[in-house]
């Protein structure tokens, strides 16, 4: 009966045989149930009485072929269950889901009725990786068609059942050793037990890393403890104020490469400036520090101790902990500040544990904080061209650049001249920073090649700007002085025309460090240029990315770290070699591709035969997207009408062809370090599709 688990799971989610019978009235637009299975029992008395549930999301009924050749159930309500006596024998039922529209979806399982008691019993126990205390069975015998656990904690206990073949997950309230009992039935009267002496196993220590803390600039920030940013030096993180004698201690523990302070059995600890050292910490707005527990600490209270002059004053925060996973916590300083407390020279901090001296903590990037400052306004910084193709072009519109695009090959072959910053001072003064070497053409006397600068465009041009946002419009004022190209300006080109004294471009922003500028060299051309600001902090999530090439890097679960309803193997990974190469841009100037090459991994709902292809539109990589990266919410966002990471078919409403392509999807995002990343899309309710991307 191995066969009927993976029947009821796999087909419920997408390995399903399905026909959809479209009807046409006012509410067509909803889709046909999806998820259709049957919770299926059998009366222990050799009978052949089977009891069949169906279950699914969307349906307002069900009926049921039985496969024996009877007539089909009458309609079934939601919840509801149908008996049917079965002769002795394996059957193909057909559950049918029908929803408000009439819309159907039709899923086959399979039922083996036997007379028979259950053989070839096989059990396996074990604790789970990821979740405390909790403990994983799953039962396979011949001849059965379910199963049931006691689980041994409560005398008058209520066993769990499922379907052979399928896992059963139970969670202790306490780790220690329990008597699990295995029951196997079919059909027959007889069952077939099998029991163990268990060891439950708890959690107690992180299994991932915190989240990556966001690029901040130097002045923006002041860190106690994170790999993240630069620490006050000479700390001591176990300045051992007496809790040693009360069996708590200290470590620093390394997951992965990665280290994070560990407190065990915290009563009460210190953290301590070097001698003679404080902060002043008036200026921040937010300590942040990011603390995982196994659940046997409670609460942490977290204390500012400030020394002003030899008067030292301390107030305390609580905060409480969520068992078994990270919990980020970010303190306005204002939480202190309002009890009086003065911030301007701490020296230390503590933390107190609840229950006292009972719980181990493990707490990771402590600093502490403010909204980014120096956020640059308008045009004034440095800007350079961004160097990517298509940042340099010209054609007879704007956002046309067909008559010339500046590709790949001929940004690598210009590199002289993708390193030439234009300075737009805060006083008004512009500046050409060409260095040594910049791409000079043959109206200057080069060979289009790279070469000395040449005067009046060599930068020594004493220049103004003058920005007019409302317009949409920079004036560079200064003989030689210019934005992308020499020869580009508003009369035309030179040499046709003299050289201007100042030159009009159109501006506007694509985003706070990435502007298009154009300008109309005479009539009917417009040369075109894309730049982004110098020395701009660069989103954490920019790069290239690819599935990582490894088993569960792939997989689909009903909640994040669960991918137990499909985990895409080594084999798997092997088989779509086409789909794991495909990569996923996040340009550094918000813009977002998928790149799949001429092959990648298409499945039924688009055509395909679930296997590799060509890909096919809209997810075959042409659209024109964006992403908006959340660091705060762990979230992003691809804006593009078949734009996606991972699955095609994987968005917030449901799973494609069921739902209508959106025109944007939103992800969950977590760094398991700084070129790692763990995504999960929801994809309808409790379906948790589950990547594992690596940075190229």
């Amino acid at each position: 009966m191995k066969i009927f688990k993976y029947t009821l799971l796999l087909f419920s989610l997408f390995f399903i045989s399905c026909s959809e019978d479209d009807n046409t009235d006012y509410v067509n637009s909803i889709a046909a149930p999806t998820n259709v299975s049957a919770k299926v029992s059998v009366t222990q008395d050799n009978t052949g009485v089977v009891n069949i549930t169906p279950i699914a999301e969307g349906a307002t009924s069900y009926t049921v072929d039985f496969g024996d050749g009877s007539e089909v159930s009458e309609a079934i309500k939601p919840g509801s269950t149908v008996a049917h006596t079965y002769a002795e024998g394996s059957y193909e039922v057909a559950i049918t889901a029908v929803g408000l529209n009439g819309k159907k979806t039709t899923v086959t399982q399979t039922i083996e009725v036997s007379f028979k008691s259950p053989e070839n019993l096989v059990v396996t126990i074990a604790n789970d990786e990821a979740v405390s205390k909790q403990v994983n069975v799953t039962a396979n015998a011949d001849f059965a068609l379910s199963y049931k656990v006691y689980f041994g904690e409560t005398e008058a206990e209520e066993p769990v059942e499922a379907a052979i073949g399928e896992s059963i997950s139970y969670t202790y309230q306490e780790a220690g050793t329990y008597t699990i009992k295995v029951v196997a039935m079919s059909a027959a009267i007889a069952t077939t037990d099998y029991e163990e002496e268990f060891v439950v196993t708890a959690i107690v220590q992180p299994l991932s890393s915190a989240d990556t803390p966001p690029s901040r600039n130097p002045e923006d920030v002041i860190s106690i403890y994170s790999a993240a940013y630069d620490d006050v030096a000479g700390t001591n993180y176990f300045p051992d104020w007496g809790q040693g004698g009360q069996g708590s201690g200290w470590t620093e523990f390394d997951l992965n490469g990665d280290t994070m302070l560990q407190y065990i059995n915290l009563s009460y600890q210190g953290i301590a400036l070097a001698d003679g050292t404080s902060i002043d910490v008036s200026q921040m707005e937010y300590l942040h520090l990011d603390v995982w527990t196994s659940g046997d600490a409670t609460n942490l209270e977290i204390s500012l101790i400030n020394n002003a002059s030899g008067v030292v004053t301390e107030a305390p925060v609580a905060s409480s902990l969520s068992a078994g996973e990270w919990t980020t916590i970010d303190i306005p300083l204002s939480d202190y500040t309002d009890q009086g407390l003065t911030v301007s020279e701490i020296f230390q901090l503590k933390f107190v544990g609840t229950p006292w001296a009972e719980g181990t903590v493990f707490i990771d990037n402590i600093y502490f904080y403010k909204a980014p400052s120096n956020i640059p306004t308008g045009l004034v910084g440095t800007w350079r061209l961004a160097e990517e193709a298509g940042s340099l072009g010209v054609g007879p519109s704007p956002g046309d650049i067909s008559w010339f695009n500046c590709d790949a090959d001929c940004v690598a072959l210009r590199a002289c001249y993708y390193d030439d910053t234009y300075v737009f001072g805060s006083d008004g003064s512009f500046t050409n920073n060409l260095g040594s070497e910049s791409w000079i053409e043959g109206w200057q006397g080069g060979s289009d090649a790279c070469g000395a600068p040449v005067a009046p465009h060599d930068g020594s041009s004493t220049a103004t700007y003058t920005y007019n946002e409302a317009a949409g419009t920079v004036t560079v004022n200064g003989t030689g002085a210019y934005i992308g190209l020499a020869k580009a300006n508003n009369q035309g080109e030179l040499p046709n025309v003299a050289v201007p004294s100042s030159i009009t471009y159109n501006v506007s922003f694509l985003d706070a460090n990435t502007i298009s500028v154009y300008v109309e060299a005479g009539s009917g051309v417009f040369w075109q240029y894309k730049l982004v600001r110098d020395g701009a902090v660069v989103s954490p999530i920019a790069g290239t990315w690819k599935l990582a090439e490894e088993a569960g890097s792939l997989g689909v679960g009903p909640s994040p770290g669960d991918i137990s309803w499909f985990n895409c193997d080594a084999d798997c990974v092997a088989l779509r070699a086409c789909y794991y190469d495909d990569t996923y841009v996040f340009g550094s100037d918000g813009s977002f591709t998928n790149n799949l090459g001429s092959e990648s991994w298409i499945e039924g709902w688009q055509g395909g035969s679930d296997a590799c292809g060509a890909p096919v539109a809209p997810h075959d990589g042409s659209a024109t997207a964006t992403y908006n990266y959340d660091a705060a919410l762990g979230t992003v966002t691809i804006s593009g009408t078949g734009a996606y990471i991972g699955l095609a078919k994987a968005n917030n409403q449901g799973e494609l062809p069921n739902v209508a392509v959106p025109s944007e999807i939103t992800y969950t995002v977590s760094f398991i370090d700084a070129n790692t990343m763990s995504v999960y899309v929801e994809a309808g309710s409790g379906v948790f599709w589950q990547y594992k991307l690596v940075r190229i």
